[in-house]
Order: C-alpha cells, then structure tokens, then sequence
C-alpha cells in the first residue's frame, strides 16, 4: 500500500471549513504545523473525538482518519521541490512549459503541477516524490513538458526549490 503523502493525500482532506475553525490551534494547511500537531489532530478526527462537529462540516469519514493515521504513523512523507532547467516555446497552436535535469535519485517521480491561475498568471510548481524504500540504480533524467493552447497569453512562472522564475 502506498505511503500517503502530505500534499497529495492529506492537504486535501482538510476542509477550508476545518482550517478555519481550528485557526485558533494550528493552521491546518501548514506541513509543519500539522506535524506537530498530528497526535492532537489524529484524536480529534478519530471517530470517538467527534470532531470536527456537525455545524462544521461533520466528522471526517473512517477512511480520511485511517489515512491520517498511516501517515503520521509512517513518518510524514512530503513531496519535495525540484530543481530543472525550464523553458518556453510555442509550436503550432500550443504553447509548452518544460523541465529538463536529473531527478535526485533512482526510484524517484517528478513532474509540473498547475499551482495556481489568475487572469493575468499561472503558476507550476515542480514536484518529485521519494521512493517508500530506497532503489538502487543511478538517478534518471527528467524531462517533463506541459502542453496549453496559444491562445492563453497570460504570463507563466515555475516555483522549484531555487525559487519563482517567470517564463513567458
């Protein structure tokens, strides 16, 4: 069974509704704050803690918490924030947006997430998620393009670990 990971797999689950009810204690959408918070937060969700209560959206189902739990219990696993070469081109009626470099390790999977639009922007962000258990073998080469009509001329950035770059 797969490791859950946090902003695949748990991220999601938190409902606006649940981060703005327990901004008091944690935000919710925060990697680090809900790490440390996870032994609070699992026996809260947890079908005997109730929470979070019906006038705020209802408990999470058994499934949300089992993930929850196998999370915490497994370590935490987080996506990291790559690092590539990117660049822009436009063939034909298509715009591209592509990474190319090496990815950290054998075993490794990268790719370019949509982040966030605007009417004038959009953001990718570029992911690589670790193995569950190390493979052995030489880190393979990353080559990653995403596709979009050339008719969306808005401004396009990429957010990797060295930070934000604007592409077009």
């Amino acid at each position: 069974m797969r490791t859950p990971v946090f902003e695949l797999h748990i991220r999601p689950m938190i409902r606006s509704t649940d981060r703005v009810h327990m901004d008091f204690f944690a935000d919710l959408w925060d990697y680090d704050a809900v790490v440390a918070n996870a032994d609070d937060i699992l026996s809260r969700v947890d079908t005997g803690g109730g929470m979070p209560p019906d006038a705020n959206g209802g408990p999470w189902p058994e499934e949300w918490v089992a993930v929850f739990r196998r999370w915490h219990e497994s370590g935490h696993k987080r996506l990291q924030l790559g690092t590539a070469t990117f660049a822009f081109s436009h063939s034909g009626a298509t715009n591209n947006v592509t990474a190319t470099g090496t990815l950290p390790a054998a075993g490794f999977h990268g790719w370019l997430q949509l982040e966030n639009e605007t009417d004038t922007a959009k953001t990718y962000v570029l992911y690589y998620e670790a193995p569950d258990t190390p493979v052995p073998g030489v880190p393979p080469a990353l080559a990653l393009k995403e596709r979009y009509p050339d008719t969306d001329t808005r401004s396009v950035f990429v957010r990797d670990s060295t930070g934000v770059q604007q592409l077009h």
